[in-house]
């Protein structure tokens, strides 16, 4: 029995004294945490550091997440909710649905109007009207944002033979989910609401490695099959029923500057898409000046910088292959 006690005697020792030294190690480091505190706010002084301190509100990205998943709900009744719908609770559902994100939107786009107002220094007294007028906008165009949607799943459905219904899209494929959050983000940009339009697509981006800026026009009909690596810049424009596939770049060719050295902005830098353009995986095009022609076959992993006609085929030479027997 003594010796029992003895070991439990000598273990709270030894747990005493690691958490003596413990404490002793902890205030050492802590003592240290006032000193790259005050190093941190006078970081906050630099003019060649960013920070947004006072400043007006800025959007929430956590809050567009959440305003995602809420559209994508009303785009797609009954694919994404909790509840199951008939047609009979259908007003009801969508009626309770339209009228959060409108609360929900029409303060993030109120906040990105102060941000602005701000930021430019005007002083605007009419951005939480404004908010609310340019979200109604929104909500109006829902029915024709759905029929483009529609479009894009029905482009899939055909031109994808591993596809077995149009649910298995809706719900699965990475295209959809970067149309959907494009083409709602798209109408935003077109309104003219500063950063919530990047914030939705840049979202998109880093959940599917679909990267298409809110600026870029997209017809009808558009299939991004697989998807990774797929790059739509600002001023590109793509016809309707086009076909791209994994790691297609529609890029820049350059970055014009003015005299002063800064970049020119607003200038069309992307290449054009016409009608039934099939694009094939990892094809790089470039050149605000580059035009391709309707009905264009654009062969895997070619680099395009200048127009090509329509009904044209580009394709790379095969390439020599050498075999050797294993050793």
């Amino acid at each position: 029995m003594r010796a029992g006690k003895s070991m439990v005697n000598e273990s709270q020792t030894e747990e005493r004294r690691c958490a003596i030294l413990k404490s002793l190690v902890d205030n050492r480091y802590r003592s240290q945490i006032p000193r790259v505190v005050d190093s941190v706010v006078s970081s906050c002084y630099d003019s060649n550091c960013f920070d947004h301190v006072d400043a007006a509100v800025i959007p929430s990205k956590e809050a567009l997440i959440e305003i995602i998943g809420l559209v994508k709900d009303i785009l797609f009744p009954g694919y994404f909710g909790e509840q199951t719908l008939d047609r009979n609770n259908l007003r009801y559902h969508l009626g309770s649905e339209i009228t959060k994100l409108f609360e929900q939107l029409s303060e993030q786009i109120s906040n990105s109007i102060i941000h602005d107002c701000n930021r430019y220094e005007e002083n605007c007294s009419e951005c939480i009207d404004r908010g609310q007028a340019e979200t109604i906008a929104f909500l109006e165009k829902i029915p024709m944002i759905r029929s483009l949607l529609a479009s894009d799943v029905v482009a899939a459905y055909e031109g994808d033979p591993a596809a077995k219904s149009y649910d298995e899209i809706i719900f699965s494929y990475p295209g959809i989910f970067a149309l959907t959050v494009y083409r709602v983000a798209h109408e935003l940009h077109r309104q003219g609401i500063a950063i919530l339009p990047r914030i939705m697509t840049e979202y998109a981006h880093s959940a599917v490695g679909i990267d298409i800026h809110p600026g870029a026009k997209i017809g009808r009909g558009l299939f991004i099959d697989h998807g990774t690596g797929v790059v739509i810049g600002e001023t590109c424009q793509i016809g309707d029923n086009v076909r791209i596939y994994q790691g297609v770049t529609l890029g820049s060719l350059s970055f014009p500057k003015d005299e002063s050295g800064e970049l020119i902005r607003g200038k069309k830098r992307h290449p054009t898409i016409e009608d039934d353009v099939i694009i094939y995986s990892n094809a790089t095009i470039l050149g605000g000046d580059t035009v391709i022609g309707a009905r264009s076959v654009i062969g895997g992993s070619v680099w395009i910088t200048r127009s090509v006609p329509p009904d044209t085929k580009v394709i790379i030479e095969e390439p020599r292959l050498k075999f050797k027997e294993k050793q």
